[in-house]
């Protein structure tokens, strides 16, 4: 089974900066951020990957 949710908070980081293509700008500059001690509310990233199958499986969650 594919992972198309990454979480970034207190608990730890799923991705950084190096997965800018799977989880975009957004997701992989606050993964980084996160990751090196900057502040930021916890969250979590939709891959890019769940938007790519949703559109193929005609608008249907993977």
């Amino acid at each position: 089974m594919k992972k198309y949710v990454y979480y970034f908070g207190p608990q730890g980081t799923e991705g950084g900066a190096e997965m800018r293509n799977l989880l975009g700008g957004k997701g992989a500059n606050l993964a980084e951020m996160n990751r090196i001690g900057i502040p930021v509310p916890p969250g979590f990233t939709i891959s890019t990957e769940a938007c790519v199958e949703y559109f193929k499986l005609n608008n249907k969650l993977p």
